[in-house]
């Protein structure tokens, strides 16, 4: 407790004092709850203190059930914030640890965001170019949130015609325009508890640009055709690869509008830009189709891992998964080789198949390396084909067992993981 005549002693009780002496109290001991003890002629300045912080106030002179009141209050909020704490903190440990792996800065401070907002009712605005995966950032935020027991509707705003939005956003009644046969529930009316995502939210038409706003800002809205007024209790996610602000300033988007929507921005940065994730990505996609389509493929060629490094990925992350999938189906053995890759992504002629030359490095440097990538793919190879048969791949490459055993110590290579191969 601090007693706010001891604490203003000699100093002009100004907002500015007190805020500055509860935030001194914080710093020092964070988890402190602060209580101030006040003289009824000072509650005025009792109020000041807790709107900077204080957990709550007490006039003189002190009463028991007031005094227990007041403790009871902040020991239950205590008891709320450390729940919250940690189910937040648990769920996000227990099925986001693999989604959020990420060696890219920008990457980190994306999920960082995430974190922070999931446990909100915050309308986000996702942006960044098409393929970055604002999708699964959405549904990331709805996972983590309290509405994860609940539906997450995912609606492409741009494949919907312009006549049609404000009908499968909001619902129509029956009768309310040509085709109508039978009232039909909207979106936001199917997601009602949970969150609404709205994707390329750019794209949408004047007029349900208007009902959207009166969602968001009075959490209200009304079917196509009738006059019912609907509750909204969503939550919503937009995204968008547009710039919505120069929108605005085209006439194109309510600036009102967007401001509803800008409440918390994440932008998403593109593949270009988070390359120290290509490998971590192309590996996840890998696992995942070798399930799909019972593969058995462990590694990618070196060359591929440089052609990767070498790509702008104009498609981004989605550009990348397409790749990986069609590779995988062409792909008979344990490794992805360029062979699997169109040649158009290696460059002129399909020259990732050479080893890349970098001119950077002496010529000694250069070759050394370039020896390495073949070396390493010509004993992956060779083991697959014997099925990880030390002799026979030996005989093959028309070395000892012994050298190619310190081959492969080298490589990193283990005749285990090519057992299965024939």
């Amino acid at each position: 407790m601090i007693d706010l005549g001891l604490l203003l002693e000699g100093r002009e009780p100004s907002r500015r004092v007190l805020h500055e002496a509860v935030w001194e109290v914080k710093r020092r001991v964070p988890s402190a709850e602060i209580i101030v003890l006040a003289d009824a002629d000072a509650v005025r300045h009792a109020v000041d203190a807790v709107q900077a912080g204080a957990g709550g106030y007490l006039p003189y002179p002190l009463l028991e059930e007031e005094v227990r009141l007041v403790a009871q209050k902040l020991h239950e909020s205590a008891l709320v914030r450390s729940e919250l704490d940690y189910l937040r903190d648990r769920h996000w440990a227990g099925d986001a640890v693999d989604m959020a792996h990420t060696n890219s800065p920008r990457m980190r401070e994306v999920f960082d965001k995430v974190r922070l907002v999931a446990g909100t009712r915050s309308t986000v605005l996702l942006t960044g170019e098409t393929g970055t995966g604002k999708s699964l950032i959405a549904r990331l935020i709805h996972n983590h949130s309290n509405r994860r027991t609940r539906r997450f509707i995912s609606v492409h705003c741009g494949a919907i015609p312009d006549t049609l939005i404000e009908s499968e956003l909001f619902g129509h009644e029956k009768g309310a325009f040509t085709g109508a046969v039978r009232k039909k529930p909207g979106k936001f009316e199917i997601a009602e508890g949970g969150t609404i995502f709205l994707d390329e939210i750019g794209t949408v038409s004047q007029s349900a640009q208007i009902k959207l706003l009166g969602v968001l800002q009075d959490r209200a809205y009304q079917r196509v055709g009738g006059e019912a007024v609907l509750r909204a209790d969503v939550r919503v996610i937009a995204a968008t690869n547009e710039d919505l602000a120069a929108l605005c300033a085209q006439g194109r988007f309510r600036r009102d509008l967007y401001y509803r929507l800008n409440v918390f921005p994440v932008d998403v940065p593109p593949l270009r830009e988070r390359k120290e994730d290509l490998l971590l990505l192309a590996e996840l996609f890998v696992r995942r189709y070798n399930a799909q389509m019972v593969k058995d493929i462990r590694s990618i060629h070196p060359e591929v891992i440089d052609a990767f490094m070498g790509y702008d990925w104009p498609g981004n992350v989605r550009e990348l998964e397409n790749l990986i999938e069609r590779a995988c189906i062409l792909e008979s053995g344990t490794v992805l080789t360029p062979d699997s890759f169109p040649a158009e992504f290696f460059g002129p002629g399909g020259g990732g198949r050479l080893a890349t030359v970098d001119t950077t490095l002496p010529l000694a440097e250069a070759r050394r390396r370039s020896v390495d990538v073949f070396e390493r793919a010509y004993l992956e190879r060779a083991l697959a084909q014997c099925g990880g048969s030390v002799q026979r791949t030996a005989a093959l490459a028309g070395v000892t067992t012994r050298q190619l055993h310190k081959l492969m110590t080298r490589h990193g290579l283990r005749k285990e993981d090519y057992k299965l191969r024939t």
